[in-house]
């Protein structure tokens, strides 16, 4: 399953999860579009996939700001004709107990990860509407299924699944699809800050008792991204070994 010629923007792809992704699209054959508000891990992504011989450059926007997401969208359109796959995959994390939690920390959280995945759906869907084609993932999270001391976090990311599919169901008839990915416990910069019992015992707490890597996400996405995947939309696919199966929560 390639993408060859395919053009994709994925957001917050700096690092971690979306680093993965992009890596993965480009190496199908897309022509992939870094997004991170840090300008210096954008532009190396970036650097590095067209090192290993893909295509690839970086945008810089802030995905809350609209004006920005707008201007970026339409020189990517400008430059490569098109956007066929949209990876909204920026997310931060805010934690603490809602008796603890800063009222600003909540709209911060649901800002970045919610309107953020709308405002750049909301520009690209006007291209792809016109192209009569596109594939969009949304990187939700197990935690859209609740967890302790992430009010906002697992607000934002149940309304990611919401978001997923009201937009299915609207773009649907113009063979745009719309579909979600929700990790769990994945190895990234974020998971590796924490203490190695913090680690183990969030292992311990899945059904399968391994770490899960950005790779794992990856091909979850770079599916969903094909035409092969053209009948499947408005769906969750839980990237998590089991976690959302109703392990303890932690």
């Amino acid at each position: 399953m390639k993408s060859n010629g395919r053009v994709a923007l994925i957001t917050g792809a700096g690092s971690g999860i979306g680093e993965g992704i992009a890596w993965e699209l480009a190496q199908k054959g897309a022509i992939v579009i870094i997004n991170d508000i840090n300008k210096e891990k954008g532009e190396k992504v970036a650097e590095d996939i067209r090192k290993a011989g893909f295509i690839a450059s970086y945008r810089i926007a802030d995905i809350t700001n609209g004006t920005q997401i707008k201007d970026m969208v339409s020189s990517i359109v400008k430059e490569y004709k098109k956007i066929d796959i949209l990876v909204n995959n920026t997310g931060i994390v805010k934690d603490n107990l809602i008796l603890n939690m800063p009222e600003e920390d909540f709209d911060f959280v649901l800002e970045v990860n919610l309107k953020g995945a709308w405002l750049v759906s909301k520009n690209v869907l006007n291209y792809m509407k016109n192209e009569s084609y596109g594939r969009i993932i949304n990187i939700s999270s197990r935690s859209w299924l609740g967890q302790k001391g992430q009010s906002n976090y697992s607000s934002s990311k149940g309304g990611i699944i919401s978001l997923t599919r009201a937009l299915a169901i609207e773009f649907a008839k113009y063979n745009i699809t719309v579909n979600a990915v929700a990790p769990g416990l994945i190895d990234t910069p974020l998971i590796k800050k924490l203490r190695k019992d913090v680690q183990e015992r969030l292992i311990a707490a899945q059904p399968t008792p391994i770490i899960g890597k950005p790779q794992d996400v990856a091909n979850a996405v770079s599916f969903l991204s094909t035409k092969e995947s053209r009948y499947i939309t408005g769906q969750v696919i839980h990237v998590d070994g089991g976690k959302s199966l109703g392990a303890n929560n932690i």
